[in-house]
């Protein structure tokens, strides 16, 4: 059996990057260690080879019924005051004790998912791989050194403990079911409320969660030229419905919010299409936009990394291709 901890956002919907982590399982059961419905708790468990979810604090019908998209065949709800607010320790232990006695306990690659998932694998004693990106008859692979190199591993154990790379897979939803929730009587142990949060402030500026799921991506670099080069790019992205992302450079000189940066240290994204303009394609840069579908470059060194690698490539200054794309789009738009 494979159980997955589902993160959910503030309006209770389930994260992208869990919908993948959710498709990954269903689609990989073969390939997982399943030990049957044996589990901790005491109930009567679902088919061998079945996707389970773990959600922590609300759960909304919508969010039911999105896991029954999903595939999800039972819900184990954990809500408690004292997990009210995030605690790494609380939260894993919480997991823990619902957690299958073998198989396969997975999240998605996510800062909060990393950490749970290596406090399960301590409490446990089970082996872990991070940042997995398939299952196959060889083993696992895994990303390392931030997506620039891969790994095939097995992990021995009963129960092997996972995150999956963001955008590893495509959220793909199946048949509807109706899952089976489970709710319980949790008892938190103080000392595993050592550390926690005591309150979560969103910045208005904060957009990562639209930069991941967004279909078009603009990508802009150091060759904008300065805080002041991006009206032509803000346009694009506006008539294409899509969101700016941005490479460290640009970050780093403070012309945008890192929460427009794209790359090793900042969002993974597979969005339909992504136009990078005037990004020579730097290996952090180029490891978060590996899930892209289709890469556009425009650059003016056709030698750059970026145009090498892109589907289609435009060379010649982006404020002058970018600005007739604009200008384009609205003519054949009257």
């Amino acid at each position: 059996m494979t159980m997955v901890f589902v993160e959910t956002d503030p309006a209770g919907e389930v994260t992208l990057t869990s919908a993948e982590a959710l498709t990954f399982a269903r689609k990989t059961p073969q390939l997982l260690p399943d030990g049957g419905a044996a589990t901790s708790r005491e109930v009567s468990g679902p088919p061998s080879g079945s996707t389970e979810g773990v959600v922590i604090g609300p759960l909304s019908g919508a969010a039911i019924a999105a896991l029954g998209r999903l595939g999800v065949s039972v819900i184990h709800h954990l809500d408690h005051p004292d997990l009210a607010e995030y605690s790494a320790a609380a939260w894993a232990q919480a997991i823990v004790d619902v957690a299958p006695e073998s198989g396969t306990l997975l999240a998605s690659g996510t800062p909060r998912g990393m950490e749970l998932m290596a406090h399960a694998a301590v409490r446990t004693g089970a082996r872990m791989a991070a940042n997995v990106m398939a299952a196959d008859e060889d083993g696992l692979l895994r990303q390392v050194h931030g997506g620039t190199a891969f790994e095939r591993l097995r992990l021995d154990g009963d129960l092997q403990v996972l995150t999956i790379a963001g955008h590893a897979c495509t959220p793909e939803e199946t048949t509807p079911v109706t899952p089976e929730v489970y709710d319980y009587d949790l008892t938190v142990a103080e000392a595993d409320l050592a550390t926690r949060a005591q309150s979560t402030e969103v910045e208005a500026a904060d957009d990562a969660a639209g930069l991941t799921s967004a279909r078009a991506v603009v990508g802009a670099g150091r060759g904008v030229g300065s805080e002041n080069g991006f009206a032509e790019v803000l346009e694009l992205v506006d008539h294409l419905g899509g969101a700016l992302g941005v490479s460290r450079v640009v970050t780093g000189l403070g012309w945008r919010p890192h929460a427009e940066q794209v790359g090793q240290t900042g969002s993974r994204i597979s969005p339909d299409v992504y136009i990078a303009c005037g990004i020579s394609g730097a290996i952090q840069h180029m490891a978060g936009i590996e899930g892209a579908k289709t890469l556009v470059a425009i650059n003016t060194d056709e030698e750059a990394t970026m145009v090498q690698r892109a589907d289609y490539a435009i060379i010649g200054d982006l404020h002058e291709v970018v600005g007739a794309v604009n200008e384009e789009i609205v003519r054949r738009r009257g």
